[in-house]
Formats: C-alpha cells, structure tokens, sequence
C-alpha cells in the first residue's frame, strides 16, 4: 500500500467523518446535485473549523481551503499553499498563480469558472512538500471538497498531489498526458505552474497547453 493507500478504505474513511462531526453519512458520501454544491462546500469548511489536526497548524497564518465555482466542472488540485497563499488564504495568489491564471486562460476559461485547492490546507514550513502524515490528515478533506463539486475533471498540479490523487509512487514525468481516474473522475496530470516557472522552455509549455485542451475537450463532452 503506498503512503496514501489507506484513506481508500472505506471503514477508515467513515471513521474519520464521524471523528470530525458528520453525522449524516449518507448525505457526506452522496455528491451534490444542482444547487447543492456550494451549501457542501459550506459544510465541509464549516466541519474543518480552526483545524488543529496535524503539525502543520503550528506555523500558519489562514487556513486555505479552496476558492472558486462550487459549480465547476474542472476542479485543479494542486499541493499546499506558499507564502502569499498562507497571508492572504487564499489558493495560487503569488507567481505560479498568476502563471495558473495564464493556463486556465489558454483553454479559454476563468478562474471565476474553476475550483482551485491544494491537498494539505496549510503551508509546509519552507514550503517543503508536504509529509506524509499531513497528507494523511488532510487527504479526507479534500476527498469531501471533490464530492461536493463533482466536477467532470480534475487537473493534478505536479507531481505530490499527482501521486495523492493517484495513489502512486509515479513521478508527473511519467504519468502527465495521460487520462488517469480518482474514484470515477477523469484526472489529467500535469506539470506544477511553479514547475514552468522554474523551466520555462518551450517543449514544457506545449506539453501542458496539450494537458489543459484535452482536460478541457474532456468537460465540453
């Protein structure tokens, strides 16, 4: 079983939603229909309150939770928040989200359109990637992000929420390009904004352009 393996489990996956106070198990697992989807999302943030549930609450600012249309169709997941993202709570707000900004743009949507969050809420110090007990802790809650949207797709930002979402040891290298699927939702990996910026080359713009046009062929089926 690999790191993550274990919040595929059922029985832990109830467990865990009693533990933080769902009750009605039925309507938590149920995705929302029409309408419902920002009243989920209300409840999950309201059930994940001022979370004290891993280290990573020692040393940050806001919890950031996730930002966008509760109605997506294309949801992006990306790995923790930075610096400006832990001032200002808010997901992609420094470099690599303006650079996201750019991609959502090429594919001819808005941010407005989107949903965007990371798999852990808080800031690794350093902005290390995050652990793995943080990504155990947090991987629940947005497993109840992604059923109160229920987008069509999902884009994994680079390669630790790739390996998450996928529950792989596989590096985005290998697995980028390629249709995948996280509990019967089309996902498509792809390089980390950051990652572009860092190696901002030709070859690499093009490989996630082709990435977000094939996400984006995918939700317009």
């Amino acid at each position: 079983m690999s790191d993550t393996g274990a919040w595929h489990d059922l029985t832990e996956w109830v467990a865990y939603l009693k533990e933080i106070g769902v009750r009605d198990l039925d309507a938590a697992a149920r995705p929302a229909s029409s309408g419902e989807h920002a009243q989920a999302l209300a409840l999950v943030r309201d059930d994940l309150g001022e979370c004290t549930r891993c280290k990573l609450h020692a040393g940050r600012n806001k919890i950031v939770f996730g930002v966008g249309n509760p109605d997506a169709r294309l949801m992006f997941v990306g790995e923790g928040p930075g610096a400006e993202e832990d001032a200002r709570g808010e997901p992609f707000v420094g470099r690599a989200g303006k650079k996201l900004d750019e991609m959502i743009t090429s594919i001819g949507l808005s941010r407005a359109e989107v949903y965007i969050a990371n798999i852990v809420k808080c800031r690794p110090p350093k902005n290390r990637d995050p652990e793995k007990d943080e990504i155990e802790t947090c991987l629940p809650v947005l497993i109840r992000q992604i059923e109160a949207i229920a987008p069509k797709v999902i884009v994994a930002l680079g390669s630790p929420a790739t390996k998450t979402l996928l529950d792989t040891r596989t590096g985005i290298t290998r697995l980028r390009g390629e249709w995948h699927d996280f509990s019967g939702i089309p996902v498509m990996p792809t390089f980390h904004p950051a990652y572009l910026l860092r190696a901002y080359t030709r070859e690499n713009r093009l490989k996630v352009w082709e990435d977000l046009k094939a996400a984006k062929a995918r939700i317009d089926e």
